[in-house]
């Protein structure tokens, strides 16, 4: 079957360049192999393909049938062939990212949007949770952390630093006396993330002037959000990403207390396998993610 598609593409182009010879400089073959694969594929079938003379070649009724049913063959064959090469150029795949439940309000959630959409054939999983997921152990190929101070490494990358703020509802300031210090707040009502719910908070001024505190939590849970939603409706104050209480805060349903001290910022960063492959979807996704 193999000779016989080879024979049938030879005496197309034959047809095509109206000679043996033309068939033959463009095949890289010389005119006696073009004119036995035509004879080998007349032979096969029992009839005459072609009219031969000196001059120029035309078809008998037998060619002009199996010409058009050629032609049909080579052009599902080209068309299907560009098709696979246009796949291959552009990536494709699964890419499963493991982030915490937070950043599903963020630039990262954004980036991913324009990540999936200028990648139509990747396929992404995406896990938001506040529980840290094990990278190899869960099966992902890509995990985003956050932190303080996140180092650069082989298989990790920053992304973005995050600003936090100390935020509380205005209902729960009302008949209470505003702070002037991060100290002022020791005995307040304060909230926190489980996993760092024993972990200091540490402030800043413009002008250089640290303070850390460390209160003992009235409440705390696994999640952010839900943090900050408790927050919202005045459970007590939480030092969280800014991002999510700036509508709140604009609105007037959340303030920011000590606007003039900022609770240090946590860095978003990426972390992988080490046997990622240097060209795949993980460092294609690395590089939409990363700033600028």
């Amino acid at each position: 079957m193999i000779d016989r598609l080879r024979q049938m593409a030879i005496f197309a182009k034959c047809i095509d360049h109206g000679s043996f010879r033309g068939a033959a400089k463009e095949l890289r073959l010389s005119p006696s192999v073009v004119s036995h694969h035509v004879s080998q594929l007349e032979e096969h079938l029992g009839v005459a393909l072609l009219y031969r003379s000196t001059r120029k070649l035309a078809l008998t009724p037998e060619g002009t049938r199996l010409l058009a049913a050629t032609r049909k063959m080579l052009e599902a064959v080209e068309g299907e062939l560009q098709a696979l090469s246009g796949a291959a150029e552009e990536p494709s795949g699964e890419l499963r990212i493991t982030l915490p439940s937070v950043l599903s309000q963020s630039f990262v959630s954004e980036r991913l949007a324009v990540f999936s959409q200028a990648h139509p054939r990747i396929h992404l999983e995406l896990d938001f949770s506040d529980a840290r997921r094990a990278l190899i152990e869960g099966g992902f190929d890509l995990a985003i952390r956050m932190g303080p101070d996140a180092k650069t490494s082989a298989t990790s990358r920053k992304l973005a630093k995050v600003a936090r703020r100390l935020m509380v509802a205005e209902s729960y300031l009302d008949g209470r006396e505003l702070p002037t210090h991060p100290k002022d707040l020791q005995d307040w009502d304060w909230l926190a993330l489980t996993p760092v719910q024993n972990v200091p908070f540490a402030f800043s001024r413009s002008d250089g002037t640290r303070a850390v505190v460390k209160p003992a939590p009235k409440l705390f849970a696994n999640d952010a959000q839900a943090v900050y939603r408790l927050a919202r409706a005045g459970a007590g104050v939480a030092v969280l990403p800014e991002y999510l209480a700036a509508e709140d805060v604009a609105a007037g349903r959340m303030a920011w207390l000590l606007p003039d001290w900022q609770a240090d910022p946590v860095d978003v960063y990426a972390v992988w396998p080490a046997n990622a492959p240097k060209h795949g979807l993980v460092h294609l996704a690395l590089a939409a993610l990363s700033d600028g």
